[in-house]
């Protein structure tokens, strides 16, 4: 059974910082594009940030600069580094890999979810 579990999730004071994580399991997620998503209640959801299989990375402006996506192949282990942390960046998190058209959002494995809360 293929899973992605996110973990690191938490409540912060702006400014702050946390780091989340995405372990994989029941395949290998190496050759696979991975990406961090969040959804603030009321909202859609949004792409945050991507990793291509060969380490490049994107991310939407308003976290340039202040988020860091990275992967650990051996670990099978997808991370979100997150610092100057804002109220508006108070959602729940999602990692997903595999590009996949046929699947919402174009991505074919989720997480279920880490919960980041940012207070003023």
């Amino acid at each position: 059974q293929v899973q992605l579990v996110e973990s690191g999730g938490g409540s912060v004071q702006a400014g702050g910082s946390l780091k989340l994580s995405c372990a994989g399991s029941g395949r290998p997620f190496n050759t696979c594009t991975m990406r961090w998503y969040r959804q603030a209640p009321g909202t859609e959801r949004e792409l945050v940030s991507s990793i291509s299989s060969g380490g490049t990375t994107s991310y939407t402006d308003s976290v340039k600069g202040r988020f860091t996506i990275s992967r650990d192949n051996a670990k099978n282990t997808l991370y979100l580094e997150m610092d100057s942390l804002k109220t508006e960046d108070t959602a729940v998190y999602y990692c997903a890999a595999c590009i996949d058209p046929s699947y919402n959002y174009g991505m074919r494995y989720w997480g279920k979810g880490t919960l980041v809360t940012i207070s003023s």
